[in-house]
């Protein structure tokens, strides 16, 4: 396997623009494979070795789950207790066993910020609840930043320390990092956009226990093959304890989970600027995979985790880690008409007026301004999605999030859903943010001004 590996990897780096990938495999609590191909560092030729460590975004969310696991074994916290949440709200506050599934009522959520100097943004102020906790699945870093805050309180020690002693340190795990930058003892891996330019070394964000998390790829699959036995039996099986949210995965606590035909899978991905990681375990097998690339694009990771896993696991298939949400596309089907109403930011609420014309497209106004038209779709669970090049006007918009998307379902006479402030890769420039907003709008008559 080694030999097509590495030359499946230099066609999947070459192939996709992707400096260097770190894999490494791990069987029944041993590393039996770590290569590494590419270059870590452009700008010295420094190449890639299994001791390098990566960024992880969302791979680091398992770790944090497990850091909360283990304290609730512990009695520092309970699974099922309510977390109470700030601002105003017609739902009682999430359990932390619903913030670990995803299930916590918090909307989409990321906010970078590259380089020195404080971040820009106030992560706080987007901690509000889009809907009643246990009602659906959203994947949401702002419940994981919610459980970090948790977990400290709880502990009286900082998430990274935590994790670092209760998780890592008893597993063996030394790379591992929590932090904006890497201050762990191998050397690291400089983050690359899709065209090539280097990340600053600091991305801090708001959600930490979501998204900071720094390893070797060694590490990651010795940390998949052994985190269960930090856990009581009880707490392990509530682990994998998966609520479905489409038709192969389910998500346990802090794991992806999958279900159905074919081998049990547990996997989590993580992406960001200048990040792709995937990691996966078989239990059944005893096997673990983790993959790790310092490019922004997932093709480069994802082609080298299915060469793996399709040599290593019978029966695999893609579906067992695609996180894809079941909500497929149909065409939009509301009448004609003006709606108007206000998106609530965290600095003032926005007037927005939106016209559904007959061609299946719509037209906003924000605050009065000039239109902007977009055509615009259904789903399932939404009567109206649209996204077009439109800024909202606010300083957290205008820092990196030059889109504007909504998502808006017809009850009672309104519409109402969530408007997303957004940016679109890293193409021209470093990765944006990913702000959602509540947004209610009701039937208007055309306003003055408006008429065609």
């Amino acid at each position: 396997m080694l030999d097509g590996l590495r030359k499946h990897c230099a066609e999947a780096l070459a192939g996709h623009g992707c400096p260097s990938v770190s894999v490494a495999v791990a069987e029944r609590g041993e590393i039996v494979l770590a290569e590494a191909y590419g270059l870590a560092d452009l700008a010295t030729g420094r190449p890639a070795t299994p001791g390098t460590a990566y960024a992880l975004a969302s791979v680091t969310k398992p770790f944090t789950a497990t850091a909360v696991c283990v304290a609730a074994d512990e009695g520092l916290l309970d699974l099922d207790a309510p977390v109470p949440v700030p601002g105003e709200s017609r739902w009682s506050g999430p359990t932390v066993r619903e913030l670990l599934r995803h299930r916590g009522g918090f909307g989409a959520h990321y906010d970078f910020h590259d380089g020195g100097g404080e971040r820009p943004v106030d992560t706080g102020r987007y901690a509000v609840l889009f809907r009643e906790p246990g009602s659906g699945f959203e994947y949401a870093n702002l419940g994981y930043r919610v459980l970090g805050h948790v977990l400290e309180e709880s502990s009286g020690q900082g998430l990274g320390e935590f994790i670092r002693h209760r998780v890592c340190e008893p597993l063996g795990l030394g790379s591992w990092h929590l932090g904006p930058s890497y201050q762990g003892p191998a050397p690291v891996a400089v983050r690359y956009t899709a065209d090539g330019r280097p990340y600053p070394p600091r991305c801090a964000t708001g959600h930490p226990g979501a998204s900071e998390g720094w390893a070797t790829a060694t590490d990651l699959a010795l940390f998949a093959q052994s985190y269960e036995r930090l856990l009581r039996p009880p707490t392990a099986a509530a682990v994998r304890d998966a609520v479905p949210y489409n038709a192969r995965l389910g998500y346990g606590l802090g794991w992806n989970v999958s279900y159905g035909d074919g081998p049990v899978v547990r996997s989590h991905g993580g992406g960001m600027g200048g990040v792709a990681a995937m990691l996966v375990t078989v239990p059944e097998q005893r096997l673990s995979v983790a993959v790790l690339s310092n490019g922004t694009g997932k093709a480069a990771r994802d082609t080298v985790v299915r060469y793996l896993l399709d040599t290593l696991v019978p029966g695999y298939t893609d579906e067992l880690i695609a996180p894809v949400i079941d909500d497929p596309a149909r065409p939009m089907t509301l009448p004609p008409g003006i709606w108007a109403g206000l998106i609530t930011t965290p600095e003032a609420p926005v007037p927005l007026t939106l016209e559904i014309l007959a061609d299946h497209r719509v037209e906003f106004r924000l605050n009065g301004g000039a239109p902007a038209t977009a055509p615009a779709l259904a789903s399932r669970a939404w009567d109206l999605r649209t996204s077009l090049d439109l800024q909202l006007p606010t300083a957290d918009a205008r820092i990196s999030s030059p889109g504007l998307g909504l998502e808006l379902r017809l009850g009672r006479g309104r519409l109402t859903g969530v408007a997303r402030a957004f940016k679109n890769g890293d193409a021209e420039g470093w990765m944006g943010n990913f702000l959602s907003h509540p947004c209610e709008l009701t039937a208007s008559p055309r306003p003055d001004g408006l008429a065609r």
